[in-house]
């Protein structure tokens, strides 16, 4: 008798083809499961979530302690209040009789569509409610659609009406928005008519396919945002042709190779944000920053971050200072033998570099009462690209920053892994826009059974860097919470107080019309801090996509320029000019004009003190951020 051999395939994989309603003879086909593959990858699923509860329990358990005390001091004080409660007791009232109003017009809509009027609708940009199954006969989805978008209303307006001091406002504008996000309709299988039309027209087959990417991306643990397979550092992204001409153990230089004949004499130094890898600054060719600029007759470096390690959990900000901006500012006037370098700071980058252009305005004014000659600024020029120096407001993550979670952080596993790990970082930011970068992905790959777009910008947002802990708990303590950075001589780095007010370079500061994570409010109040010529821009778009935004045949986002300074941000962006096309465009002209002239372009990269080590994108980017190893077993 024949020994039946043993079904040994992988976890399941998503369906990557385009999920069809018929079979080559056109009738509907019937809908075939390996169940042995089903079940084993389903016990897989299982034993990852329950490993991930039980490592992961006490921060779980701590993060739903702080939620459920915020929402329980709130209800107290509701309580306690008669006049808050008379408030609330009013909203409920208003929302019962929209309830009521709604069934009414829901059942009139039945016999007399045409003067059909929704009681509510939802906001502009909210992308979850457009598809026409919403609105289709008998009007059951448009009804459960109103009555959430109703009971979201209600939650929302009990906490921005009650008398409560502001911070305690936002944090519970944050934890409410979280559950109503999470609870849409459009996110579960029974309630969303898109995915329930999906599956009758595949035979079941796109739930059979949103199955199988759950469970894949269980194994992963990460939703899947786009299609990872499709990308690959120094293949099709990053691919600017150069080489790293400096190392240590926080950076790699590069340099990248001209493409014209003449260049600037002032060569330019970018700074991205060690958050994240360098190379959203230089993704495919026709989107690249750094190709751009390099095309337009600069000599470019750019710092590419290590990737810390848990060893590396020593490292401060100061570190980042010294070893990172100064010496990469030092190693670029020797390499091109000017005097001068024009710089870019990107996100914390920006930050990082302001704080660097303190200390060296500090440092000449110290040789000055020291009766020595101060060094000509080494910087000619810095540009500040979706970065704060004030963190008076800082968007939504702003929010939940308060002493308690720092002092948390500060006594938590945070500082005995030493680092902040990169893939926590990713979720956090998710959050800030969870029905974009969370539920989005839920419809689309489990309720739909879809495999995300190929997206090289995603692709840079999952690629995560870890961050030293010593050096996240002194930028969260100090600069977001305490926002000392923008106070005079509040801080201390690099043993030098550090006042934003000394700046007196040429400065560019642009920030973006749609930036969650830097909003456009505070980057503009950098150009109140810092003394010199300031020019501040206001691209469109967000932290990411607008930074991102090349010269083009299509018109994407546009940007304001050229308001009136020193009146406040309202001031500017009323009297400032609205320009088509990419900011890139206007930024690269006025920055030529105080890059001097145009020289033969360098024929070799590096110099003989700074030799080509590898060639770009080197070997810092391509370093993964991966679990740490388990001691006594815990992660």
């Amino acid at each position: 008798m024949e020994k039946k051999k043993k079904v040994t395939q992988p976890i399941i994989k998503p369906n990557s083809q385009k999920t069809s309603s018929a079979n080559e003879n056109g009738s509907k086909g019937d809908v075939k499961i390996n169940m042995e593959e089903l079940t084993e990858s389903i016990t897989k699923a299982s034993q990852k979530i329950l490993q991930n509860y039980f490592e992961n329990k006490t921060g779980y358990e701590n993060d739903n302690k702080d939620i459920a005390k915020t929402y329980q001091e709130f209800n107290t004080k509701l309580v306690s209040n008669p006049k808050e409660m008379e408030k609330v007791q009013e909203l409920y009232q208003h929302f019962f009789k929209s309830q009521q109003e709604l069934w009414k017009r829901i059942t009139e809509r039945q016999s007399n569509p045409e003067a059909y009027k929704p009681v509510i609708s939802p906001e502009d940009g909210d992308k979850r409610f457009r598809a026409p199954e919403w609105d289709e006969a008998p009007y059951y989805f448009d009804f459960v659609k109103q009555n959430y978008l109703l009971i979201s209303k209600l939650m929302n307006e009990i906490v921005e009406t009650s008398d409560i001091d502001e911070k305690s406002k936002n944090k519970l504008n944050f934890y409410t928005k979280q559950y109503i996000d999470a609870l849409s309709p459009s996110n579960f299988i029974a309630t969303n008519p898109e995915a329930i039309k999906l599956a009758q027209e595949t035979n079941g087959q796109s739930l059979i396919d949103g199955f199988k990417n759950m469970l894949n991306d269980i194994d992963k643990g990460k939703i899947s945002q786009t299609d990872m397979s499709a990308f690959e550092v120094g293949r099709n992204l990053a691919i600017t042709k150069g080489a790293v001409v400096f190392e240590n153990e926080l950076i790699q230089l590069i340099q990248y190779t001209p493409s014209t004949k003449k260049v600037y004499e002032t060569p330019l130094l970018v700074i991205p944000p060690w958050i994240n890898k360098y190379y959203i600054l230089d993704l495919r060719p026709e989107n690249s920053f750094v190709k751009f600029m390099v095309d337009q007759g600069f000599i470019t470096y750019i710092i590419s971050w290590k990737n810390p390690t848990s060893d590396m959990g020593h490292v401060s900000f100061d570190d980042y200072v010294e070893k990172a901006a100064l010496k990469a500012i030092g190693v670029v006037q020797t390499i091109s033998k000017s005097e001068q370098v024009n710089t870019i700071g990107y996100c914390l980058g920006g930050t990082l570099l302001t704080t660097t252009l303190a200390i060296i305005a500090a440092r000449n004014a110290k040789a000055i009462l020291g009766k020595t000659k101060p060094e000509k600024n080494p910087v000619k020029s810095a540009t500040l690209m979706a970065a704060m120096v004030d963190f008076s407001y800082v968007g939504p993550m702003g929010d939940i920053i308060d002493k308690a979670l720092v002092k948390k952080l500060e006594r938590g596993e945070l500082v005995k892994q030493g680092v902040m790990h990169g893939h926590d970082m990713e979720k956090a930011f998710n959050l800030i826009r969870a029905n974009d970068l969370v539920w989005n992905y839920v419809v689309n790959n489990y309720l739909k059974g879809k495999t995300p777009t190929p997206f090289d910008a995603l692709y840079w947002t999952n690629d995560n860097t870890n961050l030293p802990a010593n050096m996240y708990l002194y930028y969260l303590r100090h600069m977001i919470l305490e926002n000392k950075l923008s106070r005079k001589n509040a801080l201390r780095i690099c043993n030098i107080p550090v006042d934003i007010g000394k700046i007196e370079i040429p400065m560019f500061i642009v920030g973006f019309n749609e930036d969650h994570i830097s909003p456009p409010q505070t980057t503009f109040t950098t150009t109140e801090l810092v003394s010199g010529t300031i020019e501040f821009i206001l691209g469109g778009s967000g932290h990411v996509m607008g930074v991102v935004n090349p010269p083009a045949a299509k018109k994407k986002y546009g940007y304001y320029v050229d308001g009136t300074l020193g009146e406040g941000y309202e001031t500017w962006k009323k009297t400032s000019k609205f320009k088509e096309g990419s900011w890139w465009s206007l930024w690269v002209e006025r920055l030529s004009k105080i890059s001097g002239k145009q020289i033969e372009a360098p024929k070799n990269l590096g110099n003989a003190k700074y030799k080509a080590l590898e060639a770009a994108p080197g070997s810092y980017v391509k370093e993964k951020c991966i679990p740490f190893p388990k001691k006594n077993g815990k992660a």
